[in-house]
């Protein structure tokens, strides 16, 4: 069945009543948007490949603030200690838990599955901005999830997060590293609320760059932790990451960050020479190595 005429602006739709009769123009109920025809329809599609790659990476980014935060409030004494351990397993197990539970949530309820609207544009997460406002007289409120639901459930997926963490962390926190374990959901509840804002804001810019994004950060954090070392001779940082099991994992964390990135930017469209540029990852971290004494400020002297 066609409308009559198409509503304005881009997302302002009609519903088909019980009567058969047509609503009046306006935003569409959540899971619906207007196509060509002005009229609401269910989102029915699978997400691509590129959407799981972005879920994914908003999944894995709180994983990684919250090791990252554990690993620098635990005391380390040359090897990880039983404490750090514990937590390091835990907050995998409640990012694990919150996904799934995520998931389960959306519909179709109960399903590890997900029925999505695609993403045409970056406007389709800012439908705020695109309220019509017919003959210059009074704007048409038409705001939208037009890329449900892959907007709100980030959301979803925070405060299960959030709730999840709470109900584990405490207890693990007070058996096994008491002194300084606390800091590591204080400092959770600091950071969930700015990865909540950085996604209502910037939700659409993130979604087309963050292959851009892990690529250049795990670079940037990569050269970081090899920054750190006192001792910056390359037999050094080949010694450290091969004995040192903090080090290795560290590194082994990068490659794996790089590699996720070029999947995302690739999607392996062409699998055999996009399957090549994995033999990249490691790029990074043995250009680092190679370098580094070249650019040792202890060797640095003026003329």
């Amino acid at each position: 069945m066609t409308l009559s005429y198409r509503c304005p602006g881009l997302y302002c739709g009609r519903e088909l009543l019980i009567n058969g009769s047509w609503s009046d123009c306006g935003a569409c109920p959540r899971g619906f948007r207007a196509n060509a025809s002005s009229f609401c329809v269910p989102c029915s599609n699978t997400p691509v490949l590129y959407d799981w790659l972005y879920l994914g990476f908003m999944t894995f980014s709180p994983l990684v603030l919250h090791w990252f935060c554990i690993d620098n409030t635990t005391p380390f004494r040359g090897r990880l200690s039983r404490g750090a351990l514990v937590l390091h397993l835990s907050a995998l197990v409640e990012t694990v838990l919150a996904a799934l539970s995520t998931i389960l949530l959306i519909e179709p309820y109960g399903k590890v599955d997900l029925k999505a609207c695609p993403v045409k544009s970056l406007s389709d997460w800012y439908t705020l901005f695109h309220n019509p406002r017919p003959n210059y007289a009074e704007t048409l409120h038409c705001t939208q999830e037009a890329v449900y639901p892959l907007h709100t459930m980030v959301f979803i997926f925070y405060g299960l997060c959030v709730t999840i963490m709470l109900l584990i962390r405490p207890w693990l926190v007070h058996f096994f590293l008491p002194k300084t374990g606390g800091a590591t959901v204080y400092a959770a509840l600091y950071f969930f609320p700015i990865l909540s804002l950085l996604h209502a804001i910037f939700g659409g810019l993130i979604y087309y760059t963050f292959p851009y994004i892990v690529i250049v950060l795990s670079v940037i954090s990569n050269a970081a932790h090899f920054a750190f070392k006192m001792d910056q001779s390359m037999k050094f940082h080949v010694v450290s990451t091969v004995t040192d099991i903090r080090n290795m994992i560290i590194v082994l964390g990068h490659w794996v960050v790089h590699g996720y990135g070029i999947i995302s930017l690739t999607q392996l469209g062409e699998p055999v020479f996009h399957s090549t540029l994995l033999c990249l990852v490691p790029l990074p971290a043995i250009f680092y190595i190679i370098t580094a004494r070249f650019t040792d400020p202890h060797k640095l002297h003026a003329d």
